[in-house]
């Protein structure tokens, strides 16, 4: 038998070896989602801070999102009762993740962490201080210990992420 993957760590380290937050957590499931790190990375890429660094919706949200969308979305467009069910999955991460986290929106996330929100600009070098200072791979962690948790309460032992530690504050 396979050992089961860590998500929340694979996520955090993702985060750490360049990827954006939001392809840090959907690449990070690619064993459950089906998808090659390639496409998975390509696919999640503009929804990194807060969308195209807009400081929306926290990049790490938008990943876990998308996984839950891969394993759980609907495709027919007329169904009611499919969407409605996708969209209550969703509502449960954000209230999850922002009961642990204090917010879904990037820019808040980043102020509380004493980083400059500001939307645009260019990527930051990802030195030591730049780790350091974010809270991004907290988020990430936590985004996929999330997923993990909903996926393992609909029957979907995929992870190994049960810790019972909350991640998204204190040092990096």
């Amino acid at each position: 038998m396979p050992a089961r993957i860590d998500h929340a760590r694979t996520a955090e380290e993702l985060f750490r070896r360049g990827y954006n937050c939001a392809q840090a957590v959907f690449c990070a499931f690619c064993d459950v989602t089906g998808l090659d790190v390639d496409n998975a990375a390509k696919l999640s890429s503009s929804f990194g801070g807060g969308l195209g660094r807009l400081r929306e919706t926290c990049g790490t949200v938008s990943g876990a999102a998308m996984v839950l969308g891969a394993v759980y979305g609907y495709s027919e467009p007329g169904s009611a009762e499919l969407k409605n069910a996708h969209y209550e999955l969703v509502r449960k991460f954000a209230r999850r993740f922002r009961e642990r986290c204090g917010s879904i929106v990037c820019r808040e996330l980043l102020s509380a962490a004493g980083v400059d929100p500001a939307p645009g600009g260019t990527s930051a070098p990802r030195t030591p201080d730049f780790y350091r200072k974010r809270p991004c791979p907290k988020l990430a962690y936590e985004a996929a210990r999330i997923v993990d948790e909903l996926l393992a309460e609909r029957g979907l032992s995929a992870g190994a992420s049960t810790a019972d530690e909350e991640q998204c504050s204190g040092e990096t």
